[in-house]
């Protein structure tokens, strides 16, 4: 297969899908943007100025070198392991998430040919909701991180609801009552780590979110901070305010003393200190949740743009600029940044399992041993069928928001092969982004004509494509898909004044793929009618 090399981009030849390569004048047969660890030979320009991104996933940490146009350099990843003590419970170790930037930042460095010394700053992007609380004295977590994905606290929530709560929780931080915040895994753990409580009231125990564990263990323990957009998660900041909301805090029972600074996201956060591969006193300038950077590095900054990106779980923010809009069809308002790094107002669509139902497929189901197989194994099924997959293993997210609803395959008869549900599951990645999206046009009155995408799951042809269909609407990718880790650097960069505006350097992350719909608006209704009947059935 040949290949053909464009900033740092590999494009791989295939005879359905031609777009224009722009300043590469020349006409690329595209199948994927393949974003892996890649190595120039030639080796970086001696002295090659450089901004590290630290992307902190659900599954992984990959840490990138991006150039001050946000051209890719080098990258490095290694996947974490997943705990899950019970039914429903989802865990990290922290300590193992930090081990492991330890070792990629001296590896991305070294993958580009770099030199240390010349790191210009470094932003932190982050899986959000995520809860780590630790003792400053001995600067070792209490308990594991409890992930986003969680369910642990869902009779908190209950109780809360049963309380009459629910409306105050609303209106103030734009979130709905549900395990997936940090709050409640706070008061989780604080009621369940013995000793935690008492700790943390005597003033000696600090709470974060990844991207502020992670900023604690850089900074060698002396920032304790994090961003507009991160907090906005928690459960317990005002997002009228922006500040920590004491009665909310009060009602969960959360001593204010264990909660970071909060600051905008492009901010100056603190100075390297002792980290492996790195000298001291290279500048923390940026940090925002994942989502939130996604829109960064897709130039999402102004009020009405929208992206959704494809990875663990699927995630699409629609701008809603100094609107603090709060939604009528299951969305959540947060926060997100404007051209400068501020926060302004977005809607989110928040589905829990997307690029994910492919990882359970490989790992757990065992019908194929690498991901990139499943575009051939959906594209083998020539028949049409009614087989739908529903991939409620966490429960099921907006526009639903039902918490103890479980997966479900629908449609199976003796003669359903694996080729037909492994179609059904990248289908019901895009189905679910429908749901987000009509409920989206709903709450914000705008139709939206095309939608921005990026994250690991975009390689996948066959879902990108069946997106576009689904959606009726254009999907468009941008040259560098990994759009959390670039908006990152883009943050960190602007703290460092090396652009006036994110609107500057995002003009250089070009759209270079755009999937048109192709099948017929009567397949489209039908296959839609066929996915909202599984739906109802299941809730």
């Amino acid at each position: 297969m040949s290949h053909y090399h464009a900033r740092g981009i590999y494009f791989n030849q295939n005879p359905g899908i031609l777009i224009d390569s722009g300043p590469i004048s020349a006409k690329v047969l595209f199948l994927e943007c393949i974003f892996h660890p890649f190595h120039d030979h030639r080796g970086a320009p001696v002295g090659k100025k450089f901004i590290l991104s630290l992307d902190l996933g659900t599954t992984g940490n990959r840490v990138f070198c991006f150039d001050d146009t946000g051209f890719p350099l080098s990258n490095a990843y290694k996947e974490f392991t997943q705990h899950f003590p019970k039914p429903g419970w989802v865990e990290h170790d922290a300590e193992e998430i930090w081990t492991s930037i330890c070792e990629l930042i001296p590896e991305a460095i070294r993958n580009g040919g770099l030199d240390a010394k010349d790191a210009i700053c470094l932003g932190i992007t982050n899986q959000r909701e995520t809860t780590v609380i630790w003792n400053k004295d001995t600067g070792k977590p209490v308990y594991n991180a409890i992930v986003w994905q969680c369910r642990r606290t869902t009779g908190i929530c209950n109780k809360l609801k049963e309380d009459g709560h629910e409306a105050l929780f609303r209106e103030k931080t734009g979130l709905v009552l549900d395990a997936y915040f940090s709050g409640t895994k706070i008061k989780w753990i604080l009621d369940n780590v013995p000793d935690a409580r008492d700790l943390a009231k005597n003033g000696k125990l600090l709470f974060g979110t990844i991207d502020t564990w992670i900023l604690w263990k850089l900074t060698g323990g002396r920032s304790h901070k994090t961003d507009h957009t991160n907090a906005s998660r928690t459960l317990i900041f005002n997002i009228a305010e922006k500040r920590w909301d004491r009665e909310l805090i009060h009602i969960l029972d959360i001593p204010l003393n264990i909660l970071p600074e909060v600051r905008d996201s492009a901010s100056y956060f603190g100075e390297t200190v002792g980290v492996p591969g790195l000298p001291d006193g290279v500048t923390i300038g940026g940090i925002a949740g994942d989502q939130q950077a996604a829109m960064v590095g897709q130039n999402c900054v102004f009020e009405g743009t929208i992206k959704n990106t494809y990875g663990t779980g699927c995630f699409m923010l629609l701008n809603t600029g100094d609107n603090f809009i709060l939604s009528k069809n299951g969305l959540l308002t947060t926060l997100t940044c404007d051209t400068q790094g501020k926060p302004v107002y977005a809607f989110e669509g928040s589905v829990f399992i997307g690029g994910a139902v492919v990882q359970w497929l490989r790992d757990y189901m065992k019908f194929f041993e690498k991901s990139s197989d499943v575009d051939g194994l959906a594209e083998s099924v020539s028949k049409d069928d009614e087989v739908v997959l529903i991939p409620a293993f966490v429960g099921l997210g907006a526009p639903y928001w039902k918490m103890d609803a479980r997966g479900a395959i629908f449609g199976l008869t003796r003669d359903t092969t694996r080729e037909q549900i492994v179609r059904a599951a990248l289908r019901s990645v895009a189905f679910q982004a429908m749901d987000v999206i009509n409920v989206m046009q709903q709450d914000s009155g705008k139709i939206i004509h095309e939608l921005k995408v990026d994250g690991g799951a975009t390689r996948g042809r066959y879902l990108m494509q069946f997106q576009a269909d689904i959606l009726n609407i254009p999907v468009l990718l941008p040259e560098v898909t990994e759009s959390t880790a670039l908006g990152a650097a883009y943050l960190a960069g602007l703290s460092q004044r090396l652009y006036n505006s994110i609107e500057e350097v995002a003009k250089h992350n070009r759209i270079v793929q755009k999937y048109a719909p192709r099948i017929t608006d009567s397949e489209r209704q039908r296959y839609i009618a066929i996915w909202k009947d599984a739906v109802n059935r299941l809730l």
